[in-house]
């Protein structure tokens, strides 16, 4: 069993000083199997509710009754199959002494969880769980991750034929029960069709109308999907940052499928070789690096960005913070060279530095403010 230390510590912590405590993330990512670890390790009563168990439903259909004679750590899994709870978790959350500690998993967005993030505000703290990352792996293990995934049930399958057979199935199940419990009323044909040709966009700029009529379908019907993928954990929209510089900026979101996994799995690639030989396995690279880099750094969905101009200028992923803008580049190459690009960005950006992450096995400068930093010495860059 890999160790997640790092979420333990941090889901520990929190609910030692919140009432309750929403680990939020994407289905199959291991938010049960940490709830159980911190509820076997509860000094004192816990209680284990599972949402989408009937007895436990049963049990709580009078929730007021059910939940305020308890104490200790209440865990609810798969709120999202009963948002009106969250009513409920108001009231108890207020109640002095506090009895009860509430650990809530769910596989959905705070904000498609809006009774949550409205009706529990100032007494709720949310965790993000991803799947595994390059901190809780070894460093022999990297390319196994980028083919496989980072679901952990992916990624520690025997082989990669039953880690693609399991990817499958999760797709097929995602799709045909899990998005419709969030209201989705898309054929399933349609949706079955709709996630692989999204594969092909992956690390692109989105082209919605593209889309639609590749599907017969509305604009808007693609950016209700899309919102629906995003809001479920399974797709990253990076949005462009805008600057007044003068020059025409890309103004449509860039599109990552969240997991290396599951892009393999739609594109139908099964094996290191099959993804070496094929178009998307530098697209597949960056969507992989961005992703474990946004981890690393502990970046919030809101630092971050992409920038790109019409005449061809483009930074894969710039990073807001309180002291200025930073940029990353991501090449799947052991020798990157300062370009055009890099230069354009400092000068109209404004950047404060530049880091190309890049395949190789050494760190050094480019520019004075343009280093190439190893994808192997990521953990200790930054």
């Amino acid at each position: 069993m890999i160790e997640r230390n790092r979420h333990l510590d941090m889901l520990r912590e929190l609910i030692s000083y919140n009432p309750v405590v929403a680990v939020l993330g994407a289905r199959q990512v291991g938010k049960t199997t940490l709830a159980r670890i911190i509820e076997d390790d509860w000094e004192g009563e816990s209680h284990y509710f599972d949402l989408e168990s009937i007895d436990d439903v049963v049990r709580l259909d009078d929730p007021q009754f059910a939940l305020s004679s308890l104490n200790g750590l209440v865990v609810l899994d798969e709120i999202q199959n009963r948002p009106d709870l969250f009513s409920t978790l108001r009231v108890l959350a207020d109640r002095p002494n506090l009895p009860a500690r509430f650990l809530i998993l769910g596989s959905a967005s705070p904000d498609l969880l809006q009774q949550g993030s409205e009706t529990l505000a100032g007494r709720i703290a949310f965790h993000q769980l991803t799947g595994f990352s390059l901190d809780e792996i070894t460093l022999p293990e990297f390319n196994k991750l980028w083919l496989r995934g980072r679901f952990p049930r992916a990624f520690t399958a025997a082989n990669d034929k039953r880690s693609f057979r399991w990817l499958s199935d999760f797709i097929r199940t995602f799709l045909e029960r899990d998005l419709p419990r969030f209201g989705n009323s898309a054929p399933n044909l349609l949706l079955h069709r709709f996630w692989p040709m999204l594969a092909h966009y992956h690390g692109q700029v989105l082209n919605s109308s593209e889309l639609a009529r590749a599907f017969g379908i509305s604009y808007r019907t693609v950016q209700k999907y899309l919102d629906l993928l995003e809001a479920t954990f399974m797709v990253r929209s990076l949005r462009p940052w805008h600057a007044n510089i003068g020059k025409r900026l890309v103004k449509s979101p860039k599109i990552y499928i969240r997991d290396s996994g599951l892009v393999h799995s739609l594109l139908r690639i099964s094996s290191r070789e099959e993804l070496e030989t094929h178009p998307k396995v530098g697209a597949s690279w960056e969507g992989f690096m961005l992703e474990n880099l946004i981890q690393v750094m502990g970046l919030e969905e809101q630092q971050c960005f992409f920038w790109a101009t019409h005449t061809g200028a483009e930074i894969d992923l710039v990073v807001e913070e309180a002291s200025g803008l930073r940029g990353f580049e991501f090449k799947r190459t052991s020798a990157p060279k300062l370009t055009r690009s890099m230069h354009n960005a400092l000068e109209d950006l404004k950047l404060k530095s530049i880091d190309v992450i890049h395949a190789g096995d050494n760190t050094y400068p480019l520019h004075q403010k343009v280093r190439a930093v190893s994808s192997k010495e990521i953990l200790n860059a930054f």
